[in-house]
């Protein structure tokens, strides 16, 4: 048979309705170990036709779908046969292990990327895309995710560096570094089926030095503590109320302050006065007391009609993010009526003064949800700790209580 054609395709639909048979059509001679095949087959209600790979090995017929017609087009179908299988074919490799050979491109990697810290239920991953698309759109979206240079990448952080932004500069190398990475595994991840082969030869980030980690050590001792939570409880300047509310259930609890600006409804049990997140940074169900300080706060906010405890003051519907909350506080730092401090300063300084309030470091780490490395706590104890984040939480509550009101009688003589 010659090359098929879209008349002859027509013709045999019309054949198949009326006789109820079913007939293969081929395209061109068909010589050699494989050929592309239209298969018609009459249905109870429709006729259908099916684009196949077919392909003779080992004495047998092996058949492939590429596609339905005419969702896929003739020119198409040879397009995809000649693209995916005729290569494989001719080098005699099974059309069962074929797929789209097309390499992907700069835009593919990164929604690919995006896509599996999605899949993965990743909090990050909402940041990650925002960032990837701006350096999509820098790199060129369409361009061959193999063909950049890491000469480009360094001349695309550079700038974000020398107008100070270093941080922003390292996160950006680390996006890019992380999305490489993803790439050159994916398409040899047997669990998974990448939607292309990005045939990346090496990672082109990884080159690029990281910006040196600074180890913070900064907490507020006792004065700084209250001075903070005072103005926070009466701030000099207008402000959208859930912000200051927010920063003092983090300086109340420890907790991440992600976990704290997106506290929902659904979250808080109010009977029990436990705050419990399914998910968290490290991917471990987590559930805290609270001390009855910061529950009395939580009781004392209504929530948005969204449910959140701390909605965003442009968008009601969400919460707020943690860098809206980062630089809520250090717009009043740097006015100089609040002590400096980072929202890791705050985490860090729970930590310190629980220990000063006498709470064992072990229960300051579960209560704080850092991760326990030893063999015990990975693989055996799935103990709750509940009673004793309870004790230890309404000792830490004391100790707030009588700090905040010892630096009052304080400041009153």
């Amino acid at each position: 048979m010659g090359a098929l054609t879209d008349g002859a395709i027509r013709q045999a639909l019309k054949r198949v309705e009326l006789t109820g048979k079913q007939e293969n059509l081929t395209d061109g001679e068909g010589r050699g170990t494989g050929r592309l095949v239209l298969i018609v087959r009459a249905m109870p209600k429709r006729v259908i036709a099916d684009w196949m790979a077919q392909q003779w090995r080992d004495g047998k017929r092996v058949k492939k779908k590429l596609g339905a017609y005419p969702s896929m087009s003739l020119a198409q179908a040879r397009e995809v046969f000649k693209r995916d299988y005729s290569d494989a074919i001719q080098k005699g490799r099974s059309i069962k292990i074929s797929g789209d050979t097309r390499p992907g491109t700069v835009g593919d990697l990164f929604e690919g990327y995006v896509a599996s810290l999605k899949a993965a239920g990743k909090p990050s991953w909402k940041e990650t895309e925002k960032g990837l698309n701006k350096i999509a759109d820098t790199l060129g979206r369409n361009r061959l995710a193999r063909e950049i240079e890491p000469e480009e990448l360094v001349e695309l952080i550079r700038p974000i560096y020398e107008r100070g932004a270093r941080s922003m500069a390292d996160h950006v190398r680390g996006y890019l570094h992380a999305a490489y990475s993803w790439g050159m595994k994916s398409e040899h991840d047997y669990r998974s089926t990448s939607p292309r082969r990005f045939r990346i030869p090496f990672n082109p980030a990884s080159g690029i030095p990281t910006e040196p980690k600074a180890q913070g050590t900064r907490w507020l001792d006792e004065d700084e503590f209250v001075k903070l939570y005072r103005w926070l409880d009466c701030p000099d300047v207008p402000v959208h109320p859930s912000y200051p509310r927010a920063v003092q259930l983090i300086m109340l609890t420890g907790q991440r302050v992600e976990e704290i600006a997106s506290l929902h409804v659904d979250q808080w049990d109010a009977k029990e006065r436990i705050i419990d997140w399914s998910k968290t940074k490290n991917m471990q169900p987590h559930a805290i007391p609270l001390p009855s300080l910061a529950a009395e706060l939580i009781e004392s906010i209504t929530p948005s009609e969204a449910g959140w405890f701390f909605p965003s003051a442009k968008d009601p519907s969400r919460p707020v993010t943690h860098g809206t909350l980062y630089s809520f506080v250090w717009r009043q730092r740097d006015r100089g009526v609040i002590p400096f401090a980072t929202n890791r300063d705050l985490r860090r300084t729970w930590k310190t003064l629980a220990g000063k309030a006498g709470i064992a470091k072990e229960i300051r780490d579960r209560i704080q949800n850092h991760a326990l490395q030893d063999v015990s706590s990975k693989n055996y104890d799935r103990w709750n700790y509940m009673p004793e984040k309870r004790a230890a939480m309404a000792k830490w509550d004391r100790y707030v209580r009588s700090l905040l009101a010892r630096k009052k009688l304080k400041q009153a003589a």
